[in-house]
């Protein structure tokens, strides 16, 4: 071993045939050193040599140098991606993604929206103007004149307020057509309205008086048996000849006042009015409603009245009278106005109908 200025040199032997390796007790750098023959070069040298030259003299050492390199690399590698993958990971976090539009929005949604932000001022100029009143349509009118040169005769809800009158029409008048629903609130009327109560009292006063049907019997008990089955009737007659019946067969049951012409042809014109009606068309047509009403009210009769008052005959004389009245209570609506004006002296005019 040689020393020049700060340099070692150390023997290096050129044979690994002169180098016996001992694994077991390995050479040491100074037994090494110390054979003579042997060319000095620098220890790096020595080593790359060794491990250039004899890889498989010497596994321990190669295996060794081998790791070491590939830790070098690794090391560096993860060097690079220490000082590389932090900044980047930030700068994406720090940059903002713009929202992409969605291709099935459309163009006039967006256009509307940008409309809407630039010109606010047109939302607040309803509150500056004053928006100008509309006009409400005209409501239909509820009646109609037929002559402006005919007078025009004004019947009255009741009839010397103790007859039912909902039915009566003015004179020289034209109605709209009845609907399902209000044909039934006219029956209701007609059945429910307090004339209706006073009148099946005035009628279950008369059989109670005439003894009528003996099996009813006499005193209040007997009163109130005559005032239920007058007053079923009544109801059951008004509803099958006002609503049930007018439903079916589209007929109109109002009484249209002739009001001019004398008066045999104004009895003549309300007494056909039971045979003879106006459905909702507004023509004339054979009067099914009231026959078949007083019909069926006359075979309903059946179910609640004595056996002795029961049967086709008995049906029949029922069916009958109630036709004879509605003839005479027409024939009493049709000239009512004239005797509300000449008899009790009241103006002729139109008196709030409910």
């Amino acid at each position: 071993m040689k020393r020049r200025g700060n340099t070692i040199e150390l023997p290096v032997f050129t044979d690994f045939e002169d180098l016996q390796l001992n694994f077991e007790s390995p050479p040491t750098l100074k037994n090494n050193c110390a054979r003579a023959g042997s060319p000095a070069t620098t220890v790096t040298t020595h080593l790359a040599n060794v491990q250039r030259t004899t890889p498989e003299r010497h596994p321990r050492y190669c295996f060794a140098s081998t790791t070491g390199a590939t830790l070098l690399r690794n090391s560096r590698i993860a060097a690079a991606l220490l000082f590389l993958l932090p900044p980047g990971i930030a700068l994406c976090q720090a940059t903002p993604v713009e929202p992409v539009p969605q291709e099935s929005q459309p163009a006039q949604t967006r256009n509307q929206t940008q409309t809407q932000t630039q010109a606010p001022a047109q939302t607040q100029s309803p509150t500056t103007t004053p928006a100008t009143p509309q006009k409400s349509l005209p409501e239909a009118p509820s009646s109609t004149v037929i002559d402006p040169n005919e007078k025009i005769l004004h019947q009255t809800p009741r009839i010397m307020g103790v007859l039912p009158n909902f039915t009566a029409v003015d004179s020289n008048t034209r109605l709209p057509r009845l609907s399902t629903r209000e044909k039934f609130i006219v029956a209701m009327h007609d059945s429910v309205d307090y004339s209706s109560f006073l009148l099946v009292a005035g009628l279950a006063g008369k059989g109670l008086y005439s003894n009528t049907i003996p099996a009813l019997g006499t005193g209040p008990a007997g009163f109130g048996r005559y005032y239920w089955r007058q007053f079923t009737d009544q109801v059951s007659g008004t509803f099958f000849t006002e609503a049930i019946f007018p439903t079916l067969t589209h007929e109109d049951p109002r009484y249209y006042t002739l009001g001019k012409k004398g008066f045999f042809k104004r009895s003549s014109y309300a007494i056909s009015r039971t045979f003879i009606t106006k459905n909702d068309r507004g023509t004339n047509e054979f009067n099914i409603s009231e026959i078949g009403g007083n019909a069926s009210e006359a075979a309903l009769s059946n179910l609640y009245y004595p056996t002795a008052e029961r049967g086709f005959g008995k049906s029949a004389k029922n069916f009958a009278t109630q036709t004879v009245i509605t003839a005479g209570a027409n024939v009493l609506k049709e000239f009512w106005p004239d005797i509300r004006k000449n008899v009790f002296r009241t103006k002729d005019e139109s008196p709030p109908r409910p």
